[in-house]
């Protein structure tokens, strides 16, 4: 038995899903996090699981929650900043534009380094890359010691222009790592060399400030799963979509940002394909958030920026890390439900968590939330959850929302009703923010419903949304975990130079072959094989006199003449779909990107095969349920011993280990070829 592993960190669950690669089978296992130190609950997990460490082949771990929650929770470092003399209030200043025109009251977002710790140093590289000014030295021992006595653990290298040449700035990362060898060091160019002083110093600064508790972690970690004898190759889940080596992960730990998601966008992405829906809304509902993100014709949008906090009334903080496309809310089902000063029923943005938990958790919780208002409506088989782990108390979940329901003059029942309506009303507002927002009809789409709580909002989101088929995975609990054993080695390239299109093609492909050199070295370095290495290459795209541009795909480098129109008419209705309008004016070249993969084994979606099973043998008893249309009497099914092809008329409720999927009245269930659970939602497309 080999078994390929893959743990996926949530803000309430720590998930394990491990596929045996010789019979197929999947081994999930869900744990509660550990925020103290996160690799606690991995390890605990994992041995759960059950799983001989000399047994695993493979390994992939996320670290998203850990990064996320340094960063907004300001749980990081002290860091240092050193820049070109001249630009250290480059953080302070950030863009001119405001999101919140009209707030004469508008502050703008606080450094992550204040100003006496951000420091300069003499020199001057030109756009172009020439050196004006070469890197002055003797400046920085003055600067170290001021860090050394005030407590600097880490250390953000961000010189003017290095992006174009990164001589300066990589003499002085190097002097600086000789001067203060305690410190962690991050270099601008280390993580990415594209334009934009503010977006590549403020990604810069943050690599730094979670760079030592990333360390920690996979080193507390890596030290756990060799104690459990786990001698496999070690990989961890990037933002981006693809998985990096741990050592890898230590040099730019920013690119797990929002990592966690990004498995289960991939997992739905292949799901959709083998159900033959090339498009796919991914509907990912936890204990803590809910996360969509859209699949157009079977490929996953990746944006070269995240926006770390923003909202329409903060800019948040840019950065320059590419990131699968994912919209995310706090609604899931540990989100807290309360009323506001003006008697409105609200859920979340705050959760329970793990500790205490929902109120029918009977671990101090007091407070009503989601997971409790699904027990009362009797969707939440009090019994059962987790396969029956942890016994749910629907006494406490009552008694939770009793204060709400007197201040609302309303039912207990009809307060907990409301309180799932008002997270549905959510949802569809998040889900049309990557959908109608950007041009697309959701009612063209399949939702992919998974996490915990997906599965029960998935088909009254489809219906308000006009979607007809709803697809719930095998263990779509663990489904992210499960998506992240799907991906293969990442990285991304990319060289800002603004060069005309046309006649700009030899230093075009001079660039993509600079780029395809460095991509194979590293990928070469972590063991892979030159014919396990692809490429998929693209260009940033403007009309001549824009400020903004269109990432264009490329189908291969190097670029040949006759593929420059193709080329050109991709980005023309590329910016259309965009911006309503495409020119014939002249088009120049920003940035040049280039993202390398190294294919690893990956799991295969097999057909069921399993002849026991019955439709009579999976009805477990009925029991009544409340929603939206009245109460009503629901059968409910244990899932893994539906058939292929079994078919199930709503109301109904599919229970298993680690979710509950809702079938409502009208609609049909049936279970496809490779299990999953395919549902016709009555009233979708309207």
């Amino acid at each position: 038995m080999t078994v390929r592993a893959a743990v996926d960190v949530g803000g309430t669950f720590t998930d394990v899903c491990a596929l045996d690669e010789e019979t197929g089978e999947i081994v999930f296992v869900k744990d509660s996090t550990t925020p103290r130190d996160y690799s606690v609950g991995v390890i605990t997990t994992m041995k759960k699981s059950g799983i001989p460490g000399s047994k695993i082949s493979q390994f992939v771990a996320t670290g998203s929650t850990m990064v996320i929650n340094a960063l907004t929770e300001r749980k990081g470092v002290k860091t240092g900043l050193i820049t070109t003399k001249g630009f250290r209030d480059v953080l302070e200043i950030q863009r001119s534009n405001r999101t919140d025109m009209y707030n004469f009251m508008y502050k703008k977002p606080e450094p992550f380094v204040p100003r006496y710790l951000r420091r300069e140093v003499r020199e001057r590289v030109e756009a172009d890359g020439t050196i004006l000014e070469p890197l002055h030295e003797e400046d920085l021992p003055s600067t170290i010691s001021l860090f050394k006595r005030e407590g600097v653990k880490a250390v953000a290298v961000c010189l003017y222009n290095s992006y174009a040449n990164n001589l300066n700035e990589e003499r002085c990362a190097t002097k600086v790592r000789e001067l203060f060898r305690e410190a962690y060091v991050s270099t601008s160019t280390s993580l990415t060399s594209e334009w934009r002083e503010y977006e590549r110093m403020n990604t810069t600064v943050m690599n730094a400030y979670v760079q030592p508790i990333v360390d920690s972690y996979l080193s507390n970690l890596r030290e756990g799963l060799r104690g459990m004898g786990v001698s496999a190759d070690l990989f961890v889940m990037q933002s981006n979509g693809g998985v990096s080596t741990f050592e890898q992960a230590l040099v730019s730990p920013i690119l797990q940002v929002e990592s966690g998601p990004a498995g289960g966008v991939i997992g739905a992405a292949k799901v959709g394909v083998a159900a033959g829906a090339r498009n796919v809304i991914a509907l990912d509902v936890g204990g803590t958030t809910a996360k969509t993100s859209l699949i157009d014709n079977g490929k996953i949008r990746i944006n070269a920026e995240y926006d770390l906090e923003k909202t329409p009334r903060f800019a948040g903080y840019p950065l320059k890390v590419p990131v699968v496309d994912i919209v995310e809310i706090g609604a899931g089902g540990g989100s807290i439900v309360w009323v506001d000063e003006v008697g409105s029923l609200k859920v979340g943005p705050t959760s329970a968590g793990a500790d205490p938990g929902p109120a029918c958790y009977g671990k101090g919780g007091e407070k009503p939330t989601l997971t409790d208002a699904f027990v009362i409506s009797g969707i939440i088989d009090p019994d059962y959850f987790l396969g029956g782990e942890i016994r749910l108390r629907r006494d406490l979940s009552e008694r939770a929302f009793v204060p709400l329901a007197q201040q609302l003059g309303l039912s207990v029942r009809d307060v907990a009703l409301g309180s799932i309506r008002i997270a549905d009303a959510n949802m569809i507002n998040m889900i049309k923010l990557v959908s109608v927002r950007r041009g697309y009809d959701p009612r063209d789409f399949t939702i992919v419903a998974f996490g915990g709580a997906g599965p029960m909002f998935a088909v009254d989101l489809a219906r308000d949304l006009g979607v007809r088929t709803v697809i719930v995975p095998l263990v779509p609990g663990v489904f992210s975990a499960w998506g992240m054993l799907l991906t293969d080695l990442r990285h991304d390239f990319v060289q800002t130079k603004v060069l005309p299109f046309i006649s700009g093609l030899e230093e075009i492909n001079a660039i993509y072959m600079k780029l395809r050199d460095k991509a194979m070295n590293v990928l070469r370095r972590e063991g892979v094989r030159d014919e396990d290495i692809y490429f998929r290459p693209s260009l940033d795209l403007r009309y001549l006199g824009q400020e903004h541009t269109v990432n264009t795909p490329v189908d291969d480098v190097p670029v040949k003449a006759e593929e420059l129109q193709v080329i050109r008419k991709r980005f023309d209705k590329l910016h259309k779909k965009a911006y309503t309008f495409a020119l014939t004016d002249p088009v120049e070249v920003v940035n040049t990107r280039l993202t390398a993969y190294g294919r690893v084994k990956k799991p295969v979606i097999r057909p069921m095969n399993d002849a026991t099973t019955s439709l009579s043998k999976a009805l477990r008893d009925e029991r009544d349920v409340l929603l939206l249309g009245g109460e009503f009497r629901a059968n409910v099914y244990e899932r893994s011993l539906l058939p292929e092809g079994a078919r199930v008329q709503g109301p109904a409720i599919i229970a298993e280990k680690t979710t509950t999927t809702l079938v409502g009245p009208g609609d049909t269930l049936k279970v496809n070829r490779y299990g999953h659970l395919v549902i016709s939602v009555k009233g979708g497309a309207v």
